[in-house]
């Protein structure tokens, strides 16, 4: 990454000055805590993941296991639902061909055929059960697009990003997002509420499935999406270019007292464990969001839907 520094410095007056000394301060204990184990040990595990942790001991959902992570991967050039696809012939992406429920042709799908028509894509007419043979969202309402893979971004590129926009880039970095349907959900929340981008991990993290983009409602055809190799060097490179690395955790300060301001990478863990300890250690500070009825654990799209609706709060 280019060395662009950002000013890490708050300069918004006393109240804001105040916000900002409560920022460092949080980081201070982020930091003094190190690879140690936090007050009250392990009593104290993060409610957003402690009910989904205990219940992995017994089972483990099939889409989390490393065969069928890299089947996922070979079948990012599909996209099932007519939302989608609709979205996906707006943004100009390619597409090889078309397959269609026989017999369909009312309301949307019309607008689906004669868009494909005029763009000279090949469309196939085939049994709905063939369809309901090869759908990985099981939602595919009778229209299944082939299209070129996802083109996935750097991180410079969403960065720059945010600037062409005059705007403090805003990243949204997922710790092993194994749920497509939790990383389409975050996508579309994300392009809804002013993210620049968003940044996965190449293993152990789901990709841009059919179900994933099915849940994002189209919204992967204007957010852009970056895989890196590394999440701990990629955290470290945007310390270096003035990003505050922020965690959510619930052992973390409420996250309306804190000062979101300015360039914010929001750090978002899997609903399985959490932020990993590495991770964890490179965040400037962390925020909880309140639970207070009987169930202690929050979805992991809806925790990250709250965070960044808070930032773009705080941005105005």
């Amino acid at each position: 990454m280019k060395n662009n520094n950002y000013n890490r410095r708050d300069s918004k007056g006393s109240s804001e000055g105040q916000r900002s000394g409560n920022r460092q301060e949080s980081r201070g204990r982020q930091e003094s805590r190190g690879g140690q184990e936090s007050r009250g040990g392990q009593d104290r595990r993060n409610r957003y993941d402690r009910q989904d942790r205990g219940n992995t001991r017994n089972t483990r959902d099939t889409r989390d296991t490393p065969e069928t992570m890299e089947t996922q991967e070979f079948i990012e050039n599909r996209v099932e639902g007519r939302n989608p696809v609709l979205e996906a012939m707006r943004s100009n992406r390619t597409i090889e061909k078309l397959l269609v429920a026989r017999g369909s042709g009312e309301g949307s799908i019309r607008e689906i055929l004669g868009k494909a028509r005029d763009k000279g894509i090949i469309i196939q007419e085939v049994d709905r059960q063939r369809l309901d043979e090869i759908s990985d969202s099981n939602a595919h309402q009778g229209v299944i697009a082939y299209v070129t893979p996802y083109d996935y971004v750097e991180v410079e590129e969403i960065i720059r990003r945010g600037k062409e926009k005059g705007e403090s880039p805003f990243l949204v970095i997922l710790d092993e997002i194994t749920d497509p349907h939790n990383l389409g959900a975050i996508i579309r929340t994300a392009e809804c509420s002013g993210v620049h981008g968003v940044i996965i991990p190449k293993r152990r993290s789901v990709g841009l499935t059919p179900a994933a983009i099915k849940a994002s409602a189209g919204a992967v055809e204007y957010l852009p999406v970056a895989k890196v190799t590394n999440l701990v060097n990629t955290l470290e490179d945007l310390k270096k270019q003035g990003f505050w690395i922020v965690g959510a955790d619930t052992e973390g300060d409420l996250y309306t007292k804190q000062d979101l301001t300015g360039p914010i990478a929001l750090v978002v863990g899997s609903e399985g464990k959490g932020i990993g300890r590495l991770i964890k250690e490179k965040c400037d500070f962390m925020v909880s969001i309140p639970v207070k009825g009987r169930i202690d654990s929050l979805n992991a799209s809806v925790a990250a839907g709250i965070l960044m609706y808070e930032v773009a709060r705080q941005r105005g």
